[in-house]
């Protein structure tokens, strides 16, 4: 059983950065893909980000390529989610997701935190 828990949502202005965590209790947290989804308010859960399972493939969507960074410390059992130059459009509760294979898509994924909010707005 893998429990992911994820933290540092929060409002920032248009232009900004902040930097979601994701905690994964399990024990063969180390060999899943960790990915990064979003859920905007009347839209379905989208991609955002994949590392597997060493931290050395990653894949994003075309929307935040160039802005976002996905990594991961498997000596924390932690996956973050560097998000710069936001926008209002990257507004979203954010969730992470822990699955066996390393994949763009949300029904690939076993696991999943309870998200958290991130609002873009001035």
């Amino acid at each position: 059983q893998v429990q992911l828990v994820e933290s540092g949502g929060g409002l920032v202005q248009p232009g900004g950065s902040l930097t979601l965590n994701c905690t994964t209790v399990g024990r063969t947290y180390s060999t899943y893909a960790l990915g990064w989804f979003r859920q905007a308010p009347g839209k379905e859960r989208e991609f955002v980000a994949v590392v597997n399972w060493s931290g050395k493939t990653t894949h994003y969507s075309d929307s935040v390529k160039g802005r976002f960074a996905i990594s991961r410390d498997n000596a924390k059992n932690t996956v973050y989610l560097q998000m710069n130059s936001l926008k209002p459009e990257d507004t979203a509760v954010y969730y992470c997701a822990a699955g066996s294979l390393f994949s763009p898509y949300a029904g690939s994924y076993d696991y999943w935190g309870q998200g958290t909010q991130v609002t873009v707005s001035s």
